[in-house]
């Protein structure tokens, strides 16, 4: 003969079990990733501007024109750099003139037109660019194990490491003052920052990416932005 407290876990298991998995799926990597970015960012060693303004989907101009920063060569640990413009004023009728968060670039930036692009590696396509934070910034490309990665475009090396969390070991170049581009996932990194690449170069090999498969994650930003490659690489 059952309780009475038996038969009210009998009952309330189902819905303890759905809170749990609701509770769960409300703190997933999805969820995660859709977090508001914190305002401001404290510099630790290794990072520079070029990796903190990736981080956060910003433009490195505007880092440093936000914080003072000249040519944002000069940071060091432990500093403070403001993640968002300052705040533009607004004024209503008869009202005292408030406030506004501003994230848009500051007026002055001209773009530049983008360079000749190339496949950076061969295989097939494993992950299309979804235009959000993680892997959908940009297109995961299949392959096998220490096969080359090459430039997709000539450019200069501003980043060769490990530190940006979810890109494995990583290079971005910069190819003018509104192109980037990154290769993640890679076994081993044949360049370094300052070096000055031609397109087609082999700067990489290809490492484990998400399910430890061979993978590259590959990436076009357009003022901080990421962009779909595919509307910048040649059809195949």
């Amino acid at each position: 003969m059952s309780t009475g407290s038996e038969k009210f876990c009998s009952h309330s298991r189902p819905a303890l079990l759905l809170a749990v998995a609701l509770l769960v799926t409300a703190c997933g990597p999805s969820s995660l990733w859709e977090q508001p970015p914190p305002d401001q960012h404290i510099v630790r060693s290794g990072e520079t501007l070029f990796t903190i303004a990736w981080r956060y989907g910003r433009d490195h101009r505007d880092l440093a024109r936000w914080n003072s920063l000249g040519d944002g060569s000069l940071i060091y640990p432990g500093q403070v750099i403001r993640l968002n413009g300052p705040p533009a004023r607004t004024t209503t009728p008869n009202k005292t003139p408030t406030s506004t968060p501003a994230r848009r670039p500051l007026p002055g930036i001209k773009s530049q037109p983008p360079p000749a692009w190339a496949w950076p590696t061969n295989g097939r396509i494993v992950a299309e660019f979804a235009g959000r934070p993680g892997s959908g910034t940009g297109l995961l490309i299949g392959g096998r194990a220490g096969q080359a990665i090459r430039a997709a475009a000539a450019g200069r090396v501003v980043y060769s490491g490990g530190g940006l969390i979810g890109y494995g070991q990583l290079i971005i170049l910069k190819h003018n003052d509104t192109y980037l581009s990154a290769y993640g996932h890679n076994a081993s990194l044949l360049v370094k920052e300052g070096d000055n690449i031609k397109k087609g170069q082999r700067i990489a090999t290809m490492g484990e990416g998400p399910g430890q498969e061979p993978r590259l994650h590959f990436e076009i930003r357009r003022n901080g932005e990421p962009v779909n490659p595919r509307q910048y690489l040649p059809a195949r």
